[in-house]
């Protein structure tokens, strides 16, 4: 365990229930920690993701996505998912914990194995590999760190062909796929060693894909290297492409030419040529071993019988089937016998005549069993790689409530795909599906399908105020060119920021649609002075000596007549030379009708001047009667002008 560096994980509880208590591994993605889940009292691993990743929205949701697939595998070859969350924004997994090593450590402490324990190791690696590959599934990392070998039944690690073995790690090189390039995230830079043809020409990975990887793990458990190494992991990659994988026995001398031939079937360089998919990898496997442990037995049983001893015998030698009682039961071909059940030689019925006889009745029972092997393997064989297959229906241009209705009906499973945009097909519309049609599919199998998710279109963004760069770039990723439209001054928007979009914001658009900017010049360069109050004579002239023009308004108001009352644009505004100043002007206030006052009481006459905005001198005797006036009566004035009354 390492913990060689301080880590504030250890020793947190997360989610009140996961208690961390080491640090196993460091990745490139995540970090393993072993942790006791304190409500079930047992331990498990949690892997949680390094804070660089968890800002990539697209990696985290992808992660998530693979992580409840991979949660749905029930497959004692695959390393469960128990749990998932979130602690302090970063995402993790909560796993089965494996009590062994990987695979790699072994062939780091042992070099490579033998024939029995990589064909052993193989079968279950390939057993949860199809399991995933059955839901729809590909690992697409398929190396000897993510396989981990469990303590066998009988204890400890020294006896291979009993070790459970364990995948991990599915979903997680997708999702690393998915949110970046090889080039930008390593990955494949980090698997070169494994990696398919298919995935360094093109990128493109499928169920062939894990099956090329996994007869390069056969071919080092065999021989102790990889078969194509060196300091540059480009030209590593590119040798997959252009080379066959050598056989194992031209590195190790004297292995058998059967694995020879099964380790050129799954790493050959055409994915075509290979088995289509691990279960059917599986299978050749399967045949391989037990053609080898078939060999052994018939060696040892006719070993058990030398020429020159009678047939007859109370011998009860029991010789065990090499490769297939050791079998999980998971990993076995339908013929296959569980543990215990040996091959029994020397022991005759007791009706059986003794002498020369027995002997061949031996023979014969030897032969008819192996025949009867042979058949089983052969149709075995052929149920996994053809038999079990059938013709994909047509699902194109299918509604998905009719996809579903079909797949209730002919007895296949539907998994939904990323949509795909159509121009023509309505949306929820099968466009696309895997198998195609009439491609070959198991039997109550999956078939994945794509649905059209209608028009593509794409809204313009709200660009004003944005800089320049900025609104390229958004309208970009949008998949939208840009045009930058004439520019305009501006009092309000930044030079070099937007002004206005054309189509204007919200609008849809189709992908390389044209948005025309306006970008803002700044402020423009004459400063348009503030006239308000001012004579109209007077602002006219302030006016042209600034290079602008005056449009006059004329307006009641009770501001002196000719006075500027208003201005558009307001002062401190930017505006170019000849550029047009409106200007409101008073007319002055309305005049006012001076009313009739002849012998009314002064004090009266008074107060009624006073209140229409006059105002009153008296002459003589002001508690008098009006005599006169001046204005006379119905005499139109301005306000406050002043009216004599001549009082007594």
């Amino acid at each position: 365990m390492d913990t060689t560096v301080a880590d504030t994980l250890i020793g947190t509880t997360i989610d009140g229930r996961y208690r961390i208590t080491g640090r196993v591994a460091r990745g490139g993605m995540a970090t393993v920690y072993t942790a006791t889940d304190e409500r079930l009292e047992r331990t498990v691993a949690l892997k949680i993701i390094h804070p660089s990743q968890a800002t990539n929205a697209h990696f985290v949701d992808r992660f998530t996505d693979e992580a409840k697939t991979i949660a749905r595998l029930t497959h004692p070859n695959v390393v469960a998912v128990y749990d998932q969350g979130r602690h302090q924004g970063l995402p993790y997994l909560v796993m089965e914990y494996v009590q062994g090593r990987t695979l790699r450590d072994l062939l780091t402490q042992r070099r490579r194995l033998s024939p029995v324990e990589a064909l052993a190791i193989l079968e279950q690696m390939l057993a949860a590999i199809a399991a995933a590959h059955r839901a729809g599934l590909v690992h697409r990392d398929v190396k000897p760190e993510n396989v981990l070998v469990a303590e066998a039944p009988s204890g400890g690690l020294a006896n291979l062909v009993d070790a459970v073995v364990k995948v991990a790690d599915f979903g997680l090189a997708r999702a690393v796929e998915a949110s970046s390039t090889a080039d930008e995230s390593g990955q494949l830079m980090a698997t070169v060693a494994y990696v398919a043809p298919e995935l360094v020409t093109d990128g493109h990975a499928d169920a062939r894909t894990d099956v090329y990887s996994a007869g390069i793990v056969l071919f080092e458990m065999l021989t102790g290297r990889v078969p194509f190494d060196g300091d540059d992991p480009v030209a590593v990659a590119w040798e997959h492409v252009d080379n066959d994988v050598p056989a194992p026995s031209s590195v190790v001398k004297g292995l058998p030419k059967v694995l020879d031939d099964l380790t050129a079937r799954a790493t050959r360089r055409d994915p075509g040529a290979r088995p289509t998919d691990a279960g059917a990898l599986l299978a050749e496997v399967q045949t391989v071993r037990d053609d080898l442990g078939a060999a052994n037995v018939e060696t040892a049983l006719l070993r058990q019988v030398p020429p020159s001893r009678s047939a007859v015998t109370d011998a009860t030698t029991v010789v065990p089937a090499v490769g297939v009682g050791d079998r999980p039961p998971w990993a076995r071909l339908p013929h296959q016998a569980p543990r215990g059940q040996e091959y029994t030689a020397g022991r005759l019925p007791r009706s059986a005549k003794r002498g020369s006889g027995g002997t061949d009745r031996r023979r014969i029972l030897l032969s008819a069993a192996v025949a009867v092997m042979v058949l089983v393997v052969i149709g075995s064989t052929w149920w996994v790689t053809l038999g079990r297959y059938t013709d994909a229906p047509s699902l194109i241009n299918q509604t998905r409530a009719q996809v579903e209705l079909g797949a209730q009906q002919q007895g296949f499973e539907v998994l939904y795909g990323d949509g795909a945009y159509n121009e023509t097909v309505p949306k929820d519309t099968v466009v696309a599906q895997d198998p195609e049609p009439g491609g070959k599919v198991v039997k109550g199998g999956i078939i994945t399908v794509t649905l059209s998710l209608g028009p593509e279109r794409f809204a313009v963004p709200d660009l004003a105020g944005a800089e320049l760069a900025a609104a390229r770039g958004e309208l970009e990723q949008l998949s939208l060119k840009v045009k930058e439209g004439a520019g305009q001054y501006s009092d309000t928007v930044p030079e070099g920021a937007v002004i206005s979009s054309d189509p204007k914001t919200g609008t849809q658009l189709k992908r390389g649609a044209t948005v025309t900017v306006v970008v803002s010049k700044g402020r423009a360069p004459i400063r348009v002075p503030d006239l308000n109050g001012k004579n109209i004579n007077d602002a006219r002239n302030e006016l042209a000596q600034l290079g602008l023009t005056a449009a006059e308004r004329y307006k009641d108001s009770d501001q002196p007549k000719d006075s500027v009352i208003g201005q558009t644009p307001k002062a401190g505004t930017g505006a170019n030379k000849d550029d047009e100043i409106t200007l409101d002007v008073s007319k002055g206030p309305p005049l006012v009708t001076v009313p009739d006052l002849t012998n009314q009481p002064c004090p009266q006459a008074k107060q009624t001047l006073e209140g229409l905005g006059l105002r009153v001198r008296i002459d003589f005797n002001g508690n008098a009667f009006v005599r006169s006036q001046q204005p006379a009566g119905n005499t139109q004035v301005e306000p406050q002008t002043e009216v004599a009354l001549q009082c007594f």
